[in-house]
């Protein structure tokens, strides 16, 4: 159907347009899918090879990653053959095996011997043991304040039955892979590395972590460290450690600053510490999308709100009030020092700003106690039967409150650990700062050309950050005024704006507003850039009515000529590349015209006719 706008005359044609707020959470999967908290299913693994244990307890050792073939069955019916299983993790899986606990952690791959074979849309399935969390529910409890702010996988319970036995309950977290990619990033290829030292627990072999510490110029030096999943990137990864090292001028250039900052913003104010900006530099992915910039996907997140340290329980108190500015006894790691160290930069104040919106946010005690009772309430039943459990249902409870300290080692209530480092947070110097106030963030038309508006009050200077980015990114800066000039109608009313840039290029733009004071900087929406704004150029290309005009442009797409046909007279008719270069520009004075696109190239063209802006294309 054909689409008609019947706007009223304006004397100015001064008025709003709207934009919309892309909200990242409609990538993630539907509350029916493999990691719908509501559901517990049951799967059912069964090897072909009764001698499976020793077979796959060797493998692990040797880290040779060998799997064994298994069918699965989930207690929704489904059922798959050939499914290839390993054992997986480090610690999670040497500690229990020492002690001769059966429930080891578990990788299921469903497309390595059948091709495109899936469950349920997935085709691999990891299963934590959760054995160094009594609660069963802190990795699930830090996906979901994580995935508010970056892309983080997604968990569910799992019972799991090995040989037709019930072998405990397990968290069923996402892969970060190709199907993660596609999810996130609409790509399934690009540069990936899992930065996780190659060493096993308790084993022999090299030493280290993924700390992006300069080694050298020869990619060899960097295999003990980082784990290249995709096929090729050591190149990448080099210059990015090079860049970050020796030329950190130059970083925003290869690396997504704010993605890193978000990242470290979260593992601070849950207080995460098995991560890079924590007590172990690991347990994170980089990725680089086809833009060249790599960017922190976390993973990982069983030992969130403090966890069960190993060894740190006689420094409790300091694991909770650490300073988030340098991490804990990272401090001289380059990410740290380059990005967040220095607390006048744009990017410490950034991650302030990120911080603050956390702890607003998610940091909510009782928020948190809600969120856990309702998954333990869901998980309470398989917990208290699981034969293999490494702790009790006393624990099961009390650990969500309360920490306790046993065999050596802390294990940190989630509430315990959230009431006190909220309080040491909110009292921090750096993140109690007073930042600028926005409010009000539109898009207005002022004869045909738009402009951004916001108001703002608290602030030395306003930015309004855009990109038309496919990967969301290389947001640049424009300044936005209040000074009666520049498109800002009233100079001092505190409403401040900007011309949108890229109006003209046919394509989205994404946009937010970022204010600053000497003390602080305030983002809007508070998520940038994970979330912002768009404004879509809303043209139908074969239709087209303008202000107190019915106006056709056809044929679109053309060959050669578009033909103008309104019913008031046109005075003027501009014609635009994609990228903005003006191609014609001609008085019209008349109802109609023919405009001869013969000359000009097969794409897109932005034609204002009276300053209105349509798309149009030629075609060969």
């Amino acid at each position: 159907m054909k689409k008609i706008l019947v706007l009223p005359l304006l004397l100015l044609s001064f008025f709003g347009i709207s934009q919309t707020l892309y909200n990242p959470q409609d990538l993630y999967d539907s509350p029916t899918g493999l990691f719908d908290t509501d559901s517990l299913r049951t799967i059912s693994i069964n090897f072909y090879d009764s001698n499976y244990d020793a077979i796959l307890q060797s493998a692990w050792t040797a880290n040779s990653g060998l799997r064994l073939p298994a069918t699965v069955q989930l207690s929704n019916g489904i059922f798959l053959d050939s499914v290839m299983v390993r054992y997986k993790g480090n610690s999670t899986y040497s500690i229990p095996q020492s002690f001769g606990n059966p429930k080891l952690p578990l990788n299921l791959d469903m497309n390595d011997v059948i091709g495109g074979q899936k469950l349920m849309n997935y085709k691999k399935v990891k299963l934590a043991n959760a054995m160094f969390d009594p609660t069963f529910v802190k990795e699930l409890s830090a996906f979901n304040i994580y995935r508010k702010y970056l892309p983080t996988s997604q968990g569910s319970f799992m019972n799991v039955k090995l040989q037709g036995n019930y072998l405990g309950l397990y968290v069923n977290t996402e892969s970060v892979d190709k199907q993660f990619l596609k999810k996130h990033f609409d790509k399934k290829k690009g540069i990936l590395f899992k930065c996780d030292p190659v060493q096993q627990f308790n084993q022999p072999g090299p030493q280290g972590n993924s700390d992006l510490t300069f080694l050298g110029t020869d990619s060899t030096l960097y295999y003990d460290h980082y784990d290249l999943k995709s096929d090729y990137g050591w190149t990448e990864l080099v210059n990015l450690i090079t860049t970050l090292n020796s030329n950190p001028n130059e970083i925003d250039s290869i690396l997504n600053v704010d993605r890193v900052l978000w990242a470290f913003a979260a593992n601070q104010v849950i207080a995460n510490l098995d991560v890079y900006d924590g007590l172990y530099q690991h347990n994170y992915y980089l990725y680089q999308t086809e833009d060249g910039l790599f960017q922190m996907i976390p993973w990982d997140l069983s030992e969130s709100f403090v966890g069960a340290l190993l060894s740190h329980h006689t420094i409790k108190d300091s694991l909770y009030y650490y300073d988030p500015y340098y991490g804990y006894n990272c401090y001289w790691y380059p990410l740290i020092t380059q990005l967040i160290s220095n607390p006048n930069s744009e990017y410490a104040k950034t991650y302030s700003a990120h911080l603050r919106t956390i702890i607003n946010e998610s940091l909510d005690s009782t928020t948190i106690k809600n969120y856990t009772t309702y998954l333990q309430n869901i998980a309470a039943t398989s917990a208290s039967t699981d034969p293999n459990k490494f702790w009790g249902m006393t624990e099961y409870y009390d650990n969500v409150d309360n920490e306790f300290i046993t065999f050596g080692f802390m294990t940190a209530g989630i509430l315990s650990t959230v009431t006190k480092r909220n309080a040491f947070l909110q009292s921090h110097p750096k993140i109690n700062k007073i930042p600028p106030s926005i409010s009000n963030v539109q898009i207005i038309d002022i004869t045909g050309t738009k402009y951004v508006t916001a108001n703002i009050s608290n602030e030395d200077s306003v930015q309004l950050r855009t990109t038309t980015s496919i990967y969301n990114s290389k947001f640049q800066n424009t300044t936005m005024y209040d000074d009666g000039t520049n498109g800002d109608l009233i100079a001092g009313d505190q409403v401040y704006t900007s011309l949108l840039p890229h109006q003209l290029s046919g394509l989205n733009v994404k946009f937010y507003v970022r204010a600053f004071n000497t003390d602080a900087i305030k983002l809007n929406p508070e998520r940038a850039e994970y979330e912002f704004y768009i404004y879509t150029p809303t043209t139908d290309i074969n239709f087209l009515t303008t202000i107190n005009q019915r106006l056709t442009i056809f044929p679109n797409p053309t060959q050669s000529q578009i033909n103008i046909n309104s019913i008031k007279e046109i005075k003027n008719i501009k014609l635009y590349t994609i990228y903005g270069k003006l191609v014609f520009d001609k008085n019209i004075n008349s109802t109609s015209y023919n405009l001869d696109l013969s000359n000009q190239s097969a794409g897109f063209y932005i034609i204002k006719i009276d300053g209105v802006t349509h798309k149009i294309q030629k075609i060969n």
